[in-house]
């Protein structure tokens, strides 16, 4: 919308100002030696009814369109166009922008202003949904009286099963100020009903999550994690198996925006961390259709499916997965990985490397299934403790790995139907070593409190290719 100011001069001002009130006199001289005067009082309509050209700007609509920062503001409009303008009182400023001379007898010759209503907390965003350029695209619900905001999100289905935040224009335009991109562009088809996602799609989920706008860059990096074909989000939703996104955030915008990486990392209590990975699952439930007991097939699921986010820690020696993953160091990524959930290993004896590799293994050889091989990806989530025992005998992370590869070798022999008493097996295993995972298949990440000789094994969606899904990283934007 154009706006065409009249021409003459404008004032805005507001009654809770020591400087507006110190400046009523000199409207009174603009009133009587200037050309036509308007003056915009944005906080009491009886204070706008005293002064001369006196308005109530109630919207606030003048003095966003004015680009009004501080009050008082001097402005002259000529042929509809600002042409100049003073903020705060100044009187060699006064009286060049009016024209005039001798302003403010009496008065002292400069005085700071206030700062502006339209300045306050929010208003930015509010006046712009209002009046501005901010136009979402998404279809917007009425909702009814007597309607309860958050009842009505439960009602449409678009919750996890927990409260929602109500994504009510002003929030989103809030959440989409968090980054540079377009709320237009679109960030792929986004399964399993293969919807454009956009940018715009993914702020309003986020408001729903309770995420924070400077959270953006790391949301739409996991979004685009999630869309990459190895992921193969449309299989995990359809499968019946446990695994979930997992959200694993290296570099500095985990620090940037207060990620926890140590104590109670895979757990509850920081918002940046719950709240990326809900986003995560709302985006999947609310733009792609993938609702429980629909396309989302889990037998049993995890809670990962309501969200599953964490930040790898930064003080550590061995090379983040970011960089393992072919991400420059120094810059941040987002790792997406099929999470099935967790096996918790404590071993609080081993002080050696050999050792506590040796406890590992013995419970990664049991992941998915202890006959299956060769189809599963592990994560492993190493705490400061146990990490210490290979950094101060300099193993570094390829160097575990490997060692890891060397020790969930299986016997063939063991694998064949029957062997052991279980059923499950491949018989063509016979007489052959049989690696337990694919050669990339092991990554290792370090995280967690100070205390505690713990680490967490977790196995993926035990398939790969077109039936599975491969971890995914992305490299953040802005």
């Amino acid at each position: 919308m154009t706006y065409n100011p009249v021409d003459g001069l404008i004032v805005v001002v507001k009654r809770d100002c020591p400087t507006c009130a110190l400046v009523v006199p000199v409207l009174d001289e603009l009133a009587r030696g200037a050309p036509p005067l308007t003056v915009y009082v944005q906080d009491s309509p009886e204070f706008a009814a005293g002064l001369p050209g006196g308005a109530y700007d109630a919207s606030l609509e003048h003095s966003w369109r004015l680009d009004i920062e501080i009050v008082p503001t001097l402005i002259r409009v000529q042929a509809g166009q600002v042409i100049d303008r003073c903020i705060g009182w100044h009187r060699g400023e006064w009286e060049r922008v009016s024209g005039l001379r001798s302003l403010g007898a009496g008065l002292p010759d400069t005085r700071p202003g206030c700062g502006s209503k339209t300045q306050e907390p929010g208003m930015a965003e509010e006046l712009g949904v209002r009046f501005g350029d901010i136009r979402l695209a998404s279809r917007q619900i009425e909702l009814g009286s007597g309607e309860d905001e958050i009842e009505a999100c439960f009602e449409r289905g678009w919750s996890d099963g927990l409260p929602v935040v109500p994504p009510t224009p002003v929030r989103v335009a809030r959440m989409l100020a968090g980054t540079s991109r377009r709320s237009d562009e679109v960030l792929g088809l986004m399964p399993p009903d293969l919807v454009p996602c956009t940018v715009e799609k993914v702020a309003i989920n986020a408001v729903m999550a309770g995420a924070k706008p400077e959270y953006m860059p790391v949301l739409l990096a996991a979004i685009e994690a999630a869309l990459q074909p190895k992921f193969n989000m449309h299989g995990l939703l359809c499968t019946t198996h446990f695994a979930a996104p997992m959200v694993i955030v290296n570099g500095p915008a985990a620090q940037a925006i207060g990620m926890n990486s140590a104590g109670n990392v895979l757990g509850q209590g920081n918002r940046a961390n719950a709240t990326i990975g809900r986003t995560l699952q709302l985006v999947v439930r609310n733009v792609g259709g993938g609702r429980p007991g629909e396309i989302d097939m889990a037998c049993l699921g995890n809670s990962g499916k309501y969200t599953s986010c964490f930040a790898e820690s930064p003080n550590s020696t061995w090379e983040p997965l970011s960089v393992q993953r072919g991400i420059a160091a120094g810059r941040s990524a987002v790792t997406l990985f099929a999470a099935a959930g967790m096996l918790g290993i404590m071993d609080q004896k081993s002080r050696d490397p050999e050792s506590l590799s040796r406890s590992y293994a013995s419970a990664m050889l049991a992941v998915d299934h202890p006959k299956s091989t060769g189809k599963a990806d592990v994560l492993l989530v190493i705490s400061p403790e146990h990490a210490r025992v290979f950094l101060d005998a300099r193993w570094s992370k390829a160097h575990l790995i490997e060692r890891l590869h060397e020790l969930t070798i299986i016997d063939g022999d063991s694998l064949v139907p029957g062997a052991g008493g279980i059923a499950e097996g491949d018989p063509s295993a016979a007489g052959r070593q049989v690696p337990k995972f694919r050669p990339e298949g092991i990554l290792v990440v370090r995280a967690g409190g100070g205390a505690g000789m713990m680490t967490a094994i977790i196995p993926s969606w035990p398939a790969t290719g077109e039936r599975g899904s491969m971890p995914a990283t992305q490299e953040i934007a802005s």
